[in-house]
């Protein structure tokens, strides 16, 4: 039987993090010296090595002039993708953005829709 390990959430917020340096095709140097911690620190991070501090995080979003609600958003999505689809009783979550505002579930009733902004 093959076992399936969920990543583990500093892998997939510093996976995240570094993929948002990259779209701003900024060095770690240039994010490090305006978060104020070392490179090697950044890179650990980015690395999925260590778990920052809600203070070192919140540093590291300033940097990168991101919020945390959108980075949430972010690595919610990309798991959600990457997850596999046949394990069993595994929970279905659609993100999506609506100009009109919250989306009804297409199975009725109340539910839980995260929306993005564009």
């Amino acid at each position: 039987m093959e076992t399936h390990l969920e990543p583990l959430w500093r892998e997939l917020m510093g996976a995240e993090l570094r993929a948002e340096r990259h779209r701003q095709r900024r060095t770690l140097a240039e994010v490090a010296s305006t978060a104020g911690v070392s490179m090697q620190h950044l890179s650990d991070v980015e690395r999925g090595r260590k778990d920052p501090s809600s203070e070192l995080l919140a540093a590291i979003l300033g940097a990168l002039g991101l919020d945390l609600p959108l980075l949430l958003l972010r690595i919610a999505d990309g798991a959600l993708a990457a997850a596999p689809s046949d394990r069993p009783g595994a929970p279905v979550l659609t993100l999506r953005s609506s100009p009109a505002g919250p989306v009804a579930p297409p199975w009725g009733g109340s539910g839980v829709t995260l929306l993005a902004a564009a």
